[in-house]
């Protein structure tokens, strides 16, 4: 994995791939609850995975589990399709089996308006992590790095071990909304930067942390900045600047940093590069996205590695297994030559995909590469 993503021509192709939450649970049987919030259950599912396809590496998509989260558990209702979990503060969340929590809050807050909203009010470190719009994970001040800790002690010497921050635009999203955040970048762009700076900054010296405990590579999560989002222009103006602030940060304490960016990113593949990045995810093929590999390998291969491809519905997920040979020999083909390369899924392997059709490729990459 240093090899590869130091541009290097490994003696075999790194295999590792992000993987859905629903997935972890289908294959390990680990209790939803438990899985989500308790720090020592998911690392343990994090390694299970691992050994069973045989990965290169671990990612640490989660970090902050609080100890005493059972605190303000008030009642657990089990289920047949998920469960219900009832806290004190009166907000109920649903943990189904194959998917993100589902949290339904006491009241539904207002959220602050950008022509008001102070960016100096946002914290040196963030205090949560946006999973989805309107779920959040909330992060433990004290301990915010303890799984990683836990995972680079167990599986560091032999592993490749990665962390992740959430974009500075993910977060701005999850501040306003999705509408009135992207009008606001065309509305009010000098406080929308602003405020993404201020992000950029908390986020830069969680990502820095990450990487001074010895992982391998820190992860900048940003599904919304593709083109079916923003602009190339908007993608220059109000993502480059703030993930390059991010990526800096690793990179001066000897870490390597990969954007990932979902869907179509053919029309910035350069900017993404400019921002300081080692390395970029997904390039999602058709028809997720409208990334060919042997493109971006000659477009920015020699600048950044490149760790994806692979369509993780219409491929692996839908197979049948010689389908997902053939396609796994067309992407090694395009990017294993010069090196750079580390096989994976486009984004997560989706919840349903059959066990074997992943363990296909660790089995393909050795006898390929």
């Amino acid at each position: 994995m240093r090899q590869a993503m130091a541009l290097g021509r490994p003696g075999r192709v790194p295999v590792m791939c992000q993987m859905s939450l629903g997935h972890i649970l289908l294959q390990t049987g680990l209790p939803p609850l438990e899985f989500w919030f308790d720090r020592n259950c998911f690392a343990e599912g994090l390694l299970r995975m691992r050994a069973l396809y045989e990965f290169d590496g671990i990612l640490i998509s989660l970090h902050g589990h609080r100890d005493d989260w059972r605190k303000g558990l008030r009642e657990w209702r089990p289920g047949e399709a998920e469960d219900e979990a009832r806290w004190a503060d009166g907000s109920r969340t649903f943990f189904p089996r194959d998917d993100l929590p589902r949290h339904i809050p006491p009241v539904e807050g207002r959220r602050p308006s950008i022509r008001s909203f102070d960016p100096e009010s946002i914290p040196d470190r963030p205090v949560y992590i946006p999973v989805s719009q309107g779920l959040r994970f909330p992060i433990d001040p004290d301990r915010p790095l303890a799984v990683h800790e836990d995972l680079v002690g167990r599986a560091g010497k032999r592993f490749s071990i990665h962390g992740e921050v959430t974009s500075p635009l993910d977060y701005f999203l999850d501040l306003f909304g999705f509408a009135e955040g992207f009008l606001a970048l065309a509305e009010e762009p000098e406080r929308s930067k602003a405020v993404l700076g201020r992000l950029a900054e908390s986020l830069a010296g969680l990502a820095a942390a990450q990487a001074g405990l010895g992982l391998d590579a820190v992860k900048i999560s940003s599904p919304y900045a593709g083109a079916r989002f923003i602009s190339p222009r908007y993608y220059k103006e109000f993502v480059l600047p703030f993930e390059a602030r991010i990526a800096s940060a690793v990179l001066d304490r000897g870490g390597f940093v990969y954007t990932h960016t979902c869907g179509a990113v053919g029309d910035r593949l350069e900017f993404m590069a400019e921002a300081g990045v080692s390395g970029l995810e997904c390039l999602d093929p058709p028809p997720l996205g409208d990334v060919d590999l042997a493109e971006a390998k000659t477009r920015v291969g020699g600048r950044l590695f490149i760790k994806g491809n692979v369509d993780p519905v219409h491929t692996l997920l839908r197979g049948p297994l010689p389908a997902i040979e053939a396609d796994v020999r067309a992407r090694l083909a395009a990017g294993a030559p010069g090196g750079g390369y580390i096989l994976s899924t486009a984004c997560s392997i989706a919840p349903a995909t059959p066990r074997a059709h992943v363990q296909a490729l660790s089995a393909l990459a050795a006898e390929i590469s």
